[in-house]
């Protein structure tokens, strides 16, 4: 199988050093003597754009068709790719995300019931770490499809949800709610396949590249659908069922809330549409959810620049704790602010900056947890401590024991290294080298050396963050 280049190379060049706890009293020495080093070069150095990047126009191109059964516990569905690589390729590879360790251990189950396509030879099963059928799915192609050429693939599947958890996928009550549902593309462009293994974390090992994508529910008519994408009216189906239909231009994934919801829309003032739905008895109204984020959305944009998206769905789930992002969606299981902020932050870190969220998760939920700490500054001085924990920053998702060490080491230690970085060379200069960052990496897959490249006129910043083994020094962007 062809696959990308080792997991471990993105962190080939990290300075690790021992003892954080003296952090503040090398720090002041350090800077200096990584000056010239971190000088800005040809090879490095980057030329912010002036406007942020656009999708790929040979992205892919996603056509997803869902059917929830009346019990609400069985999803069946069809997906169409058209899909034109970057590299020559024999072999196309999606991810069953709910075959991993935790969600297939709660009940939760993808199935490839049918392929077919022109180029189709077979299709099959790896397990990599999953749970049965597998965790990966390859279709073998005919013929080699050459960097440029276009292949139409047509995937039928089978998603059952387990009882209600805080999960990606569930059913409670009358409600049935589903992310990462579907055969997920795993393709890191100018990379190669993303074949990472699944691990025992309460975390996502998914790479995949930002596609045009159209979501069509099919659902009984007494349910509300909330998903990625702009919605239109739903309309009337035979069997006392409604269509449910949403577009998204550049999403990398997509999440589905069917209820009975109560929904509240807001605009914010660069005319985002925020759509938020609450079930009955829920603790916060649909309103106030909205307000939230319309608020969220605003504050963040203050430091990023503009929202990603124009649409933005907020499916409030029972309080099972915490959220998931996804690109223009979010499941939020927690009423809570701090968490809706960290979720709409996704929006622009996973949702418009990609990247390998097994070989480096701390890109999205570090940056995450950062920007939910810059627009609520008490949550800085928790973080910034955090720089005294043992652990690589950088680390890929393998190499943390268990969900303690990853939690406190890539979203606290992770944030803090980023709030510190931002108070070393000032929040106009770190905040300016961010969105050069946002803008000239929106709708790829950025990597380390990405981030490396736009801080090369702040040296005090790449100290720190080398210290907390984010970055490598000697690191270069692809």
């Amino acid at each position: 199988m062809t696959t990308r280049r080792p997991a471990t190379v993105a962190f080939a060049g990290v300075l690790l050093l021992s003892g954080c706890t003296s952090f503040a009293d090398t720090l002041a020495a350090e800077k200096h003597a990584s000056t010239a080093a971190a000088s800005p070069s040809p090879d490095t150095a980057v030329s912010c754009p002036a406007h942020r990047a656009e999708p790929d126009p040979d992205r892919p191109r996603v056509a997803l068709d869902f059917r929830l059964a009346d019990d609400r516990s069985t999803v069946t569905g069809t997906e169409t790719l058209t899909f034109t690589p970057d590299l020559p390729v024999e072999e196309l590879v999606f991810r069953l995300v709910p075959n991993g360790p935790d969600s297939a251990g709660a009940g939760n189950r993808l199935a490839i019931d049918r392929v077919r396509g022109d180029d189709v030879a077979r299709g099959r099963y790896e397990a990599d770490k999953a749970a049965a059928p597998g965790g990966l799915y390859v279709v073998d192609l005919d013929r080699t499809l050459n960097a440029g050429e276009s292949t139409r693939v047509v995937l039928d599947f089978t998603l059952t949800l387990a009882s209600g958890t805080f999960d990606r996928f569930g059913t409670d009550d009358k409600l049935s709610w589903w992310g990462s549902g579907a055969p997920l593309l795993a393709w890191e462009p100018g990379a190669g396949w993303a074949e990472d293994p699944f691990v025992e974390l309460s975390g996502e090992t998914t790479t995949s590249p930002a596609a045009d994508t159209t979501v069509r529910v099919s659902a009984p008519a007494a349910l509300t659908v909330l998903m990625t994408g702009a919605q239109e009216k739903p309309t009337a189906a035979a069997g006392g069922r409604r269509t449910w239909t949403s577009h998204e231009a550049a999403a990398r994934d997509v999440s589905v809330a069917a209820g009975p919801f109560t929904t509240e829309e807001r605009t914010t003032p660069d005319g985002v549409r925020v759509t938020a739905g609450a079930l009955p008895g829920a603790k916060v109204a649909a309103g106030e959810v909205a307000d939230s984020a319309v608020a969220a959305i605003g504050d963040l944009e203050q430091h990023l620049g503009p929202f990603p998206y124009r649409t933005l769905t907020v499916s409030l789930l029972p309080d099972y704790g915490g959220g998931i992002e996804y690109p223009s969606s979010i499941l939020e299981a927690t009423p809570d602010r701090a968490v809706l902020v960290h979720e709409v932050a996704h929006q622009w870190f996973y949702g418009m900056v990609g990247n390998s969220q097994f070989r480096d998760p701390w890109l999205d939920e570090a940056f995450a947890t950062y920007a939910e700490a810059v627009v609520n500054p008490p949550d800085a001085d928790r973080l910034t401590s955090a720089l005294g924990l043992d652990g690589v920053v950088g680390a890929a998702m393998d190499q943390f024991p268990d969900d303690r060490r990853y939690f406190s080491v890539v979203y606290g230690k992770g944030a803090g290294a980023l709030l510190t970085a931002r108070a070393a060379v000032g929040a106009e200069a770190f905040d300016a080298a961010i969105r050069c960052y946002v803008d000239a990496n929106a709708w790829r897959i950025a990597t380390p050396a990405d981030l490396r490249a736009v801080l090369d006129d702040l040296p005090e910043a790449v100290v720190v963050l080398n210290r907390a083994g984010a970055l490598g020094k000697d690191d270069k962007p692809r």
